[in-house]
């Protein structure tokens, strides 16, 4: 008779009800063998899950890091390729802003700026009823002065001061427009709301608070 034989009749031979685990030395190498295997495996889940799980966890958070740091790591050199012509960009942002600060008016320079609107109707042969300025209104990075116009005259000559006005040395945008006939005749009334505005109090007035 064989090993094998010998140890399947053994186990077919086993009452499982008697089994005592202190006499586990003398069980059926088979059923040895199977009660060693559930016990490795319950080790390997128990070591898996206390010691195994957490550091693969741990691994996944490093490399979730790895990854940002990687893009933030790719944004710095982009960025530090490209230093000089974004200092190049800088520069001519830089001059283009002071430009468009020297065509905003001073406090000082807005009676000149309302006497140079009344000199373009003037010589346009408009009628001007008024050039009034209203209370200026501070926002976040400047003061807009609004003031309201009042002329009379016909169409071309009104096109031509609108045109005047808005081709002047100092920034003046208009707004709100209302063109009414006046009477029978030729002539029309514009009404509009125009706005200039000032940064360099503004900034002033920031440099202050420091």
């Amino acid at each position: 008779m064989s090993f094998i034989d010998a140890e399947v009749r053994r186990l077919k031979s086993t009452d499982f009800r008697d089994l005592d685990l202190k006499e586990a030395g003398i069980w059926p190498i088979t059923l040895q063998a199977v009660l060693a295997l559930i016990v490795l495996s319950a080790l390997f889940w128990v070591s898996h899950w206390f010691l195994a799980a957490p550091k693969a966890e741990e691994l996944e958070k490093l490399r979730a890091q790895e990854s940002q740091l990687l893009r933030q790591f790719e944004s710095k050199a982009f960025k530090a390729a490209n230093l000089p012509a974004m200092r190049e960009q800088m520069k001519e942002l830089e001059t283009r802003m002071e430009q468009l600060l020297e065509m905003l008016p001073t406090d000082a320079e807005v009676p000149a700026l309302l006497d140079d609107i009344s000199e373009a109707a003037i010589s346009n042969q408009l009628e001007v009823e008024y050039i009034r300025l209203k209370p200026a209104e501070n926002r976040d990075f400047y003061v807009e002065q609004p003031f309201d116009i009042k002329v009379r005259g016909d169409y071309h000559r009104i096109a031509a001061f609108i045109s005047g006005v808005a081709g002047l040395s100092r920034i003046v945008t208009l707004h709100d427009f209302i063109l009414t006939p006046i009477g029978e005749s030729d002539e029309l009334e514009l009404s509009l709301l125009a706005k200039t505005y000032n940064y360099r109090q503004t900034t002033a007035a920031s440099g202050g608070k420091k």
